[in-house]
């Protein structure tokens, strides 16, 4: 996959069929319409084209901090393996936020890219303000002569799949439910960093993990099961985020890795987990004794469950 960054960078070409948008999180309803351009794409002997931005949209015109469900690189890749040939990357000032949404697609698709054909989610708006929708786009299509196809939305279980509603799946633990919503496991990538040894002295060693990128979201608080990569192998753990509120009082938020079935030092290295299921919320036991009967029934629990699976 080529990625661009300006569409200056691009090679123009007239068959070109373009997706525009976030897509923070490539979950099921962006992979449709992904799906759709790749479709067009071969039909048409042409190029599929992603249209996204950093940083999120949101960010820029006043909505305040937008906790991802991706990286910038975390979507690049998942592209890339979706089979996308080309993602071209605009910076998403405020600047450019003002452009009428006429301009933008004249600079950026029709003088840009090109294009044959345009594939959006059925509640695509673009441009100032949002200010142009799905029939301002299908007007502009006739007038140019490009044509437009419009994704419906995907559901799971009856519930409409979208970025927002990941998100606050995510932040109530739902991670199970987030991950059918995803069509994978949602991930987070951290680097190991010194802790204060607490765990394995009750013989529960864990790695702290702080995240590489502050601007993911990170799960609400508690126990779940997860899956590592850890030196090119994946490893089953128990992961806590939480103040750990049977030794500290008011402490901070923390990320804390127990492995299953490792138990060699991983501290300074890089490692990316996987949330499969909710196990329980954290809570203050009365002392350690408390803590590591709870934190084997915990462990318990995991085995039987990926048994159940395998």
């Amino acid at each position: 996959m080529k990625i661009a960054r300006s569409p200056e960078e691009v090679e123009f070409s007239s068959k070109s069929v373009v997706t525009i948008g976030s897509f923070d999180g490539m979950h099921l309803g962006h992979r449709e319409i992904i799906s759709g351009v790749l479709g067009k794409a071969r039909m048409a002997g042409g190029r599929s084209v992603v249209v996204t931005f950093t940083p999120h949209p949101r960010e820029v015109v006043g909505r305040g901090p937008v906790e991802l469900l991706t990286t910038l690189d975390e979507r690049l890749d998942l592209l890339r393996a979706a089979g996308v040939d080309l993602t071209m990357v605009l910076d998403f000032t405020y600047e450019f936020s003002r452009q009428p949404a006429a301009e933008f697609y004249e600079r950026y698709i029709l003088r840009g890219t090109g294009v044959k054909d345009v594939v959006v989610g059925h509640d695509h708006a673009f441009g100032r303000d949002r200010e142009a929708s799905i029939s301002s786009l299908r007007d502009l299509g006739t007038r140019e002569g490009f044509g437009v196809t419009i994704i419906g939305p995907v559901t799971v279980d009856g519930k409409r799949v979208s970025s927002s509603g990941i998100r606050a799946l995510l932040a109530g633990g739902r991670v199970a439910e987030a991950g059918s919503f995803l069509g994978r496991p949602y991930s987070l990538t951290g680097k190991v960093v010194p802790g204060d040894g607490r765990g394995a002295m009750i013989g529960f060693p864990t790695a702290n993990i702080t995240p590489v990128s502050p601007g993911k979201i990170v799960p609400g608080g508690g126990v779940y099961l997860v899956e590592a990569d850890v030196r090119g192998a994946v490893r089953h753990g128990m992961l806590n985020i939480g103040t750990r509120p049977t030794f500290v009082e008011n402490g901070s938020v923390v990320v804390e890795l127990h492995l299953l079935d490792w138990d060699e030092t991983i501290t300074g290295e890089e490692l990316t987990v996987r949330f499969l299921r909710f196990i329980r919320e954290e809570k203050k036991f009365s002392n350690a004794e408390m803590l590591v009967t709870q934190l084997q029934r915990d462990r318990s629990e995991c085995l039987r469950y990926l048994q159940s699976v395998h």
